[in-house]
């Protein structure tokens, strides 16, 4: 068969050799948003309507998209978001994709519900170990997650804020990949109609003893996947003075993930966080959230330069990270384009995907006539016609 590499020319293309190659529930888990299913779709589109506006007749010769974040330089303006289920994209594929991130110099952002250890984690995170977390009803049960975070050395703490309640994630729900997954006969079904991921996957996790388990949960949250877990995914209590009370405790950098509003975004800096993440969660809470990259410039205007700004949702070409940075993000946040890459070839899959997207900045920079990611602002983009 040939190389990951000859197969897959864009994120396009592993997007398609990774749905040939899953379950459909566990497909549709990945890639299929709530409600109506529109917002996933206006998060690319709105990136699209944007054009880049080419300088030329300068000398690119030498080009470098090395940035820093939080203090430290790496060589791509990137970092791996959160994303769950990487496990049954392939076989320890959590593990896959951190590893794919320290190659590649950027940092990876372990899930809350990640079925991986953070030692485990922290082994090969060695490029940066960020830990994203929800605060559940009993706070005391989420200080725990955190504090466990910060004894493995997690560098930085990413609280997503943007799921009061489980959203209307229709299409899971009836395929069984609720969270914890509820198996049914649809479910069963699809996974025999992929025996090679079946085998690959599920198989050999069988052998090993069983299914993964959340591995980072306190015990009187529950940990089996498909079991009960006696928890949601974000209290809807949770306000400011959590995050206060999660800045006093937290020692490292703090982002919060999931703000669309500037007046939330000038609330955060009010509240000592470093970073602040504008994202709809990759279009996958609720239906009616504007396009990320609509919301980015007045939330950059509104913290000017007080904090970090990183942009999540919808990027799937190297040339969507350049239009964000040049709205003002100071880096981008990816997590489908590595979830595909993993399902298609693990490891391998995950590692071509950062090094398309790596590839595909550096043409778009030479092609708009910039050898550095600090040229960029906002003169660069403009609207399609």
């Amino acid at each position: 068969m040939p190389d990951i590499a000859e197969r897959a020319h864009n994120i396009a293309q592993l997007r398609a050799l990774a749905r040939r190659r899953l379950p459909r529930a566990i497909w549709e888990f990945v890639e299929r948003g709530t409600e109506d299913d529109l917002l996933i779709g206006r998060n690319v589109s709105a990136l699209q309507a944007l054009n880049l506006l080419p300088r030329t007749l300068r000398d690119v010769s030498s080009r470098s998209a090395r940035t820093t974040l939080f203090g430290c330089s790496q060589p791509l303006p990137l970092v791996i978001a959160p994303t769950g289920v990487a496990d049954l994209m392939w076989h320890r594929g959590e593990r896959a994709i951190a590893r794919a991130a320290a190659a590649a110099g950027i940092p990876f952002t372990q899930t809350t519900s990640s079925t991986t250890a953070f030692a485990e984690i922290a082994k090969v995170a060695s490029a940066g170990h960020w830990m994203q977390m929800y605060l559940w009803e009993r706070r005391d049960l989420s200080w725990q997650v955190v504090d466990a975070a910060r004894d493995h050395g997690a560098d930085v703490l990413v609280l997503t804020v943007d799921t009061p309640l489980w959203p209307l994630r229709e299409f899971n729900r009836r395929a069984g990949m609720s969270n914890p997954v509820r198996p049914n006969a649809r479910l069963v079904g699809d996974f025999l109609r992929r025996p090679g991921w079946l085998a690959s996957v599920i198989g050999r996790y069988m052998l090993e003893g069983g299914l993964p388990q959340f591995a980072n949960y306190p015990a009187e949250v529950g940990g089996r996947v498909t079991g009960k877990v006696a928890r949601v995914t974000n209290s809807a209590s949770v306000d400011w003075k959590d995050v206060e009370a999660l800045r006093r405790r937290w020692p490292g950098k703090l982002v919060v993930k999931g703000l669309l509003h500037p007046e939330d975004a000038r609330l955060a800096v009010e509240h000592g966080v470093d970073g602040i993440a504008v994202s709809n969660h990759g279009g996958r809470n609720f239906d009616s959230s504007p396009p990320a990259i609509a919301a980015l410039p007045a939330v950059v205007d509104a913290v000017a330069g007080r904090a970090t700004v990183l942009f999540d949702s919808g990027v799937r070409r190297g040339a969507d990270v350049i239009k964000a940075l040049a709205l003002g993000a100071d880096a981008v946040m990816v997590g489908r384009a590595t979830l595909y890459g993993c399902a298609a070839a693990g490891e391998r899959g995950a590692a071509h995907a950062l090094s398309l997207l790596a590839n595909e900045i550096d043409v778009a920079m030479a092609m708009l006539g910039i050898a550095a990611l600090d040229e960029l602002n906002r003169d660069f983009v403009v609207p399609a016609v």
